[in-house]
């Protein structure tokens, strides 16, 4: 079915446009904040906490104390970068207004895309984060093909490579691995913009990535093995993502779940306990630990989530695992040839944010 526009204007026009004419578009870009409009939180968190940036890495400097003050201050504002609260409700089949299939669509999409282009395992985390935060405040329009929560898929995850990576494809080069639709970079940069308003233009959100490395040591005090937890409950992580029940547990447990799955599957680290997790900082709960756990093993280690069956892929056991020490993906060490990277347009629909028309070549529909 084509996407057509009213007689007002273009489609997308009561997503995106402004007020002001396109010649002062970039207007928009300007904040008018200043650091006084920053809380005293906002001013104590470091820029790049410790394991976000690398979750392998474990800064040795660092001493217990300073650790455990540090991971109880993220747990203390872990919350402020939530979705709204009724958020997880709205995806019920009979009384919520939210598609989870949807939603699971764009979170594969996300972490295909981020393994594609060795994105760090905090990109993909953080644009889920974003795109759950913007849907748990804001309602997109229903449209044929589903494009809007595409293009909000590709828009958060825009923000997250901008925020963790240094090399960071192009708005069209990032549109790769099985995107239906091809959207202008300036209807790409319009919808980040609702994003950063939907969010408040806070995006340094405290991630499980915030607590792994230090988790990790907690666990594992000697250290032989602690490259091995950081790998494996990073791949767990990401697997929760697509998981709408996970919505509901903090950060700083899911770290702590995936640090003891992890352990539990290692003999020399199996008595580890998501209960005694709980005194590996101050802030964490044994219950929600535990039941973060058990949802791990349920959903994600076991393979019998409602999901199971649309999920790429599964999370391999332990001897399926190649132990790197830093490397906390298992995918392929050489970068994906140039070739692979090529954006083939034929089966997608170019989106269009000016006055032309699209195609949908797949089905030979004009976009007018």
């Amino acid at each position: 079915m084509p996407l057509s526009s009213s007689s007002s204007g273009h489609p997308h026009q009561g997503l995106f446009s402004s007020s002001a004419s396109d010649e002062h578009s970039n207007d928009l870009l300007l904040c008018g904040e200043d650091a006084s409009s920053l809380s005293d939180d906002e001013r104590l968190v470091p820029l790049f906490p410790p394991g976000s940036k690398c979750p392998a890495g474990v800064d040795e400097d660092v001493g217990e104390e300073d650790g455990n003050d540090v991971a109880a201050a993220w747990v203390g504002i872990e919350a402020d970068h939530f979705p709204e609260m009724d958020y997880r409700s709205r995806f019920r089949p009979r009384s919520g207004n939210l598609d989870p299939a949807a939603r699971l669509r764009s979170v594969a999409w996300i972490l295909k895309v981020a393994e594609f282009y060795q994105f760090q395992p905090v990109t993909a985390y953080l644009a889920v984060n974003y795109m759950d935060r913007f849907l748990s405040r804001h309602a997109l329009p229903q449209q044929p093909g589903g494009w809007p929560v595409q293009l909000l898929a590709v828009a958060c995850l825009s923000l997250a490579a901008k925020m963790e990576e240094t090399l960071v494809p192009s708005l069209l080069d990032l549109q790769v691995e099985g995107a239906r639709f091809v959207f202008e970079p300036r209807t790409i940069q319009r919808m980040e913009l609702l994003v950063l308003d939907a969010v408040n233009w806070r995006l340094r959100s405290i991630t499980p990535f915030a607590f792994l490395g230090f988790f990790a040591c907690k666990a594992d005090p000697g250290r032989s093995l602690t490259g091995y937890l950081i790998s494996r409950a990073t791949r767990i992580i990401l697997a929760t993502t697509e998981e709408i029940e996970f919505l509901g547990h903090c950060p700083s447990a899911v770290a702590a779940a995936a640090v003891a799955c992890s352990a539990r599957e290692a003999p020399a680290l199996s008595s580890i306990s998501p209960e005694s997790a709980a005194s590996w900082c101050a802030g964490l709960t044994r219950e929600g630990i535990v039941n973060c756990y058990q949802l791990m093993q349920e959903l994600v280690l076991s393979g019998s989530g409602q999901h199971k069956q649309q999920r790429r892929s599964r999370i391999p056991p332990l001897q399926g695992i190649k132990l790197l020490g830093s490397e906390v993906l298992s995918s392929s060490s050489s970068p994906p040839s140039s070739a692979s990277k090529r954006r083939k347009l034929s089966s997608r629909s170019w989106v269009d944010d000016g006055k032309g028309a699209g195609r949908r070549t797949e089905e030979g529909d004009d976009i007018n």
